[in-house]
């Protein structure tokens, strides 16, 4: 690496690095880290100094699964708002999901359309996945080449109707085109034959039976199967049902190139605690019991599960009846997903740096965002300062999504964002975002 002129010199007492936390200073140059330097070290001729004494410093959060929805559906969520809103919760880089948006990013030139509505209005650096639907194989490869990180399918309906699920030949298909070139399929794994009709009504528990673990199960064991088959590279998006973990383990011990994700709600929030009509909580896959949370910490622990991302998929008010039949299914979670698992982590005995791990290595690690995603020399300057110990109560007034409601409302949660950087200027400030300065990124960028 070049050796540049250090231009900011940060330093606290807890810098998460990959070798651990510890005291240090970092040395920023052309928006890159230099140097992670002892914490005593001096001010480089020329650069500015800034010490954030016990505030931890984390790199900054990169979310690989954000619905961002704009163009087209820009009431429900727009890229001005969720990167406010992003930078406000320390999430420097995210990557936006190919549905809800209207086009859809399913042809490379839908994706140049995306790119525009989001050009300018970026807060955090940003990027794109394109979409598997059944008539647009080959527009596979020309999304690829035009720099998507990977494509998105489902194997149950989607909930838009423009963007469609793949039956097991489609999926076949897809992923025999995705592999050839060497790309990533994400997939929402559940499968429509293991999903039964939902009475209408408000009752959670309902809701809840119509959407059973075995629908995840089974999706699962076919994309196994097929990645192994066909030597294709997988991800199982918002991972809920604990039962799948064993089939994942099994997998990956046996070479199968298969990652797994899982979201913050099914982290930190329970099918008991859901009120009847409480809407704010309808996800797909939906929120399980506690006993099945454990689970999934185990599994997370264990690394079966690779990484931890929002899911965030906002929607306006109407949308959110107390049907749960009816209503949109989302958790509107971008702004708070730091706050909301480093609660849970430390209830439970987990510590920063493994919340590190989860939230911006590990995604970094899958959408091959190599200069994201750690505290070390030639890495982007992007970081989130993080009082660990300091509690809030969540206040929907205080976010910056587009629609503030979240089932987060109410809840005191540990960690305060004190300040969020890209590459090495403050972009967002007690919760206050300054102008956009994120880019726009593509895979190998």
């Amino acid at each position: 690496m070049t050796e540049g002129v250090v231009s900011l010199l940060l330093r606290s007492t807890r810098v998460i690095t990959p070798e651990g936390t510890r005291a240090a200073a970092i040395a920023v140059a052309d928006g890159r880290i230099e140097a992670v330097l002892p914490y005593g070290a001096e001010v480089p001729p020329g650069a500015r100094s800034e010490d954030l004494g016990d505030d931890a410093v984390l790199p900054g959060l990169v979310d690989t699964h954000v619905h961002v929805n704009d163009p087209g559906r820009g009431e429900w969520e727009g890229f001005h708002s969720a990167t406010r809103a992003a930078a406000a919760g320390g999430v420097t880089t995210l990557l936006d999901m190919p549905l809800n948006s209207f086009p859809p990013t399913t042809t490379a030139s839908h994706l140049r359309t995306k790119r525009r509505a989001a050009r300018r209005k970026a807060h955090i650096d940003t990027g794109f996945w394109g979409g598997a639907v059944p008539d647009n194989v080959r527009e596979l490869r020309p999304l690829h080449d035009a720099g998507v990180f990977g494509f998105k399918c489902f194997l149950s309906p989607s909930g838009v109707p423009e963007f469609p699920e793949l039956d097991r030949d489609q999926l076949v298909r897809a992923m025999t085109e995705i592999a050839g070139f060497g790309g990533l399929l994400i997939v929402h794994a559940e499968d429509p034959a293991r999903l039964t009709p939902q009475r209408p009504g408000p009752r959670y528990a309902d809701f809840l039976a119509s959407r059973p673990r075995a629908a995840e199960n089974t999706a699962i064991e076919l994309l196994i199967t097929e990645a192994e088959r066909l030597g294709a590279r997988v991800h199982i998006l918002h991972l809920s049902s604990s039962d799948a973990l064993p089939l994942i383990a099994a997998a990956k011990a046996a070479g199968v190139r298969v990652s797994a994700e899982t979201c913050p709600h099914f982290l930190t929030l329970t099918a008991e605690e859901v009120p009847d009509g409480a809407t704010e909580f309808k996800c797909c896959p939906p929120i399980r019991e506690a006993a099945n949370r454990d689970a999934l910490w185990a599994g997370l622990a264990a690394g079966v599960i690779d990484c931890v991302v929002s899911d965030h998929s906002p929607c306006t008010a109407e949308l959110k009846t107390p049907d749960f039949a009816s209503a949109w299914g989302g958790i509107s979670s971008l702004q708070l997903g730091l706050p909301a698992v480093w609660t849970e982590a430390r209830r439970r005995g987990h510590t920063l740096d493994e919340v590190a791990r989860w939230m911006s290595s590990g995604p970094a690690r899958l959408a091959g965002l190599g200069r994201k995603g750690a505290i070390e020399p030639g890495r982007d300057a992007d970081f989130a300062v993080l009082a660990p110990d300091e509690r809030f109560t969540v206040d929907p007034v205080r976010l910056h999504h587009r629609n503030r409601i979240t089932a987060y409302a109410g809840r005191t949660l540990y960690g305060v964002v004190r300040s969020t950087w890209l590459r090495g200027e403050r972009v967002a400030a007690d919760g206050v975002p300054a102008a956009p300065a994120g880019r726009l990124l593509e895979r190998n960028g």
